[in-house]
């Protein structure tokens, strides 16, 4: 169960990554003029943000779903 959290949380994480990333990019152009010293488009810039949206959101995923699988069953569908 907790693989299956992970994994289905971690696909999201990369597609909204993927896509951050696009348009991040995209968004150089009208940033560049209001960068005095930095680059619009610095690689290092972009992987630190990635990665700190990847680890944000598998921290995420990872917490609830590690909760959940200390329930037991019974118990959470007698709840139900």
């Amino acid at each position: 169960m907790l693989s299956e959290v992970l994994g289905h949380g971690s696909r999201l994480i990369v597609a909204g990554s993927l896509l951050g990333l696009l348009g991040a990019y995209a968004a150089t152009r009208v940033l560049r003029g209001f960068l005095f010293g930095v680059e619009a488009s610095d690689p290092w810039v972009f992987a630190g943000g990635i990665g700190i949206v990847v680890a944000t959101g598998l921290l995420a995923c990872y917490l609830p779903a590690r909760r959940a699988t200390r329930v037991d069953p019974v118990i959470a569908l007698r709840y139900e």
